[in-house]
C-alpha cells in the first residue's frame, strides 16, 4: 500500500521508473564492477580452497533524471560485504583446463536522501554460483606470459527485496553472467589484466506488484586493470577500472527506458603478505554515465588460500 500510494505522486512515479531495481543500477542487479582486477586470470596460490572477504564502499553524487523528479543534491550511499568461497581443482577436464567452483555470498546496505529518494534497506543479496575452468599458465623463459579462465557465473534470486522498496539488496530475478578473466604478462613484473561478462536477466514479475514486469537488458561488463610490482613479491602498483554497457533496452511493463553505461577508472594496490595471503584495495572515479547514479566506489579485498 504504501508503494502504491507513492505512485500516485508524479515526483515519486519519475523516480520509480529511475530508481526501481538493485544495489545501485537503476535497473540491472549486482554485479561485479571493479570488485576483481589485479592478476586477475589464476588463483594466486594454485589448487586448493580459498577465502575472499570484500568490504566496498559506493557513493553517489549525481542521480541522472533526480532534478526532473525536484530533488536537489541527492545522496546514494552504499556498503557491500561479499564472501567468497572457491575451490580450485588440479584435474584437468577440458582441453587442459581444470575445473573449480566458486560461491559468493553478498549482504548490502543502503541509504538515500534527501526525500522522496528511498529510506534505509539492506541484508541478504543475490547469491553467486560459477563452475569453471582454469588453465594452467603459458610460461616464457623468465616466468609466466599467460593465464586465463572461464567460469559459468549465474546470479540467483535469493536477495531481500520488497515491491514498497525504490533499491533491494535483492533483484528478484535469475541472471546468467559468464565471464573470460585473462592476464598477460608484458615482462615479469608489469602485468595486464581483463575479465569480460556477457549478462543476460529473466525478468522480474513483481517490480512495483503482482502485475508490474521489469525486464533488464542484456548488457557487457568489463573490468581491466595494469599493474608493475614495485617490490618483489610484495607490492603491485597500477591503474583499474571498469566499464558497462547495455546492449538492448531495459523495459518496465513492455516499454523501453534508455540504456544504462558507466566508466570507472582510478589507482589501486595487491599487497602479498604471503604467497597464501593477499590484499587488494582499488577505488574507481565514474564518467560516461547514462542513465544510473554516478559517483565513487571503494574496494577492499582480503584473499586467502589454505
Amino acid at each position: 500500500m504504501k508503494r502504491r500510494l507513492c505512485l500516485a505522486s508524479a515526483t515519486c512515479l519519475v523516480l520509480t521508473l529511475l530508481l526501481a531495481s538493485s544495489a545501485w543500477a537503476y535497473h540491472q542487479p549486482l554485479l561485479n564492477l571493479g570488485f576483481t582486477s589485479f592478476m586477475d586470470g589464476a588463483p594466486p596460490a594454485g589448487p586448493g580452497w580459498y577465502i575472499s572477504e570484500y568490504l566496498a564502499y559506493y557513493s553517489a553524487y549525481r542521480l541522472e533524471g533526480a532534478e526532473m523528479a525536484g530533488v536537489s543534491d541527492p545522496k546514494l550511499e552504499m556498503w557491500v560485504n561479499l564472501n567468497q568461497f572457491l575451490y580450485q581443482s588440479d584435474t584437468p577436464v577440458l582441453f587442459g583446463g581444470k575445473w573449480g567452483v566458486d560461491i559468493i555470498v553478498p549482504f548490502v546496505s543502503i541509504h538515500g536522501e534527501p526525500l522522496p529518494l528511498p529510506d534505509d534497506n539492506g541484508g541478504l543479496g543475490d547469491v553467486l554460483v560459477g563452475p569453471y575452468l582454469q588453465w594452467d599458465p603459458i610460461m616464457g623463459k623468465n616466468g609466466p606470459i599467460f593465464m586465463h579462465r572461464i567460469e559459468l557465473q549465474t546470479i540467483w534470486p535469493t536477495g531481500h527485496y520488497s515491491n514498497e522498496k525504490l533499491l533491494n539488496p535483492g533483484a528478484n530475478h535469475f541472471s546468467f553472467d559468464p565471464y573470460w578473466a585473462a592476464t598477460f604478462f608484458f615482462t615479469p613484473r608489469w602485468t595486464a589484466s581483463w575479465r569480460l561478462h556477457y549478462l543476460w536477466n529473466a525478468e522480474n514479475d513483481d517490480a512495483f506488484g503482482p502485475n508490474d514486469k521489469e525486464e533488464p537488458g542484456q548488457a557487457f561488463h568489463a573490468n581491466f586493470a595494469s599493474s608493475y610490482e614495485v617490490l618483489p613479491k610484495t607490492l603491485r602498483l597500477g591503474v583499474n577500472g571498469y566499464y558497462l554497457t547495455e546492449i538492448t533496452k531495459s523495459k518496465v511493463d513492455g516499454a523501453e527506458v534508455g540504456r544504462e553505461e558507466v566508466l570507472g577508472v582510478g589507482p589501486g594496490l595487491l599487497w602479498s603478505l604471503s604467497k597464501d595471503t593477499h590484499v587488494f584495495f582499488n577505488t574507481y572515479f565514474e564518467s560516461n554515465v547514462h542513465n544510473r547514479p554516478q559517483g565513487n566506489f571503494f574496494s577492499l579485498r582480503l584473499v586467502h588460500h589454505f
